[in-house]
């Protein structure tokens, strides 16, 4: 039986995406002071009251939205 094409791609998506979140996993897990950076950046807004806290990580956002568009247009070429 021919699987169609956009199952292949999927599945191969799936697997890469999976892979990347085990291995993010294993940093957390094993080396946590590699991504201690998040959230600590000039540009990201955190505002704490005694109600609750409020946190938007905007410039680490920016810097994994950039990383992640590199590595994709480097596996697409």
């Amino acid at each position: 039986m021919v699987e169609p094409c956009g199952m292949l791609v999927m599945g191969r998506w799936l697997i890469i995406i999976g892979a990347l979140l085990f291995f993010l996993g294993v940093i957390v897990q094993f080396a946590p002071w590699l991504i201690s950076w998040f959230g600590k950046l000039p540009g990201d807004i955190r505002i704490e009251s005694e109600r609750g806290k409020i946190f938007i990580p905007i410039t680490s956002m920016l810097i994994i939205s950039i990383i992640i568009t590199l590595l994709i247009n480097l596996f697409k070429r």
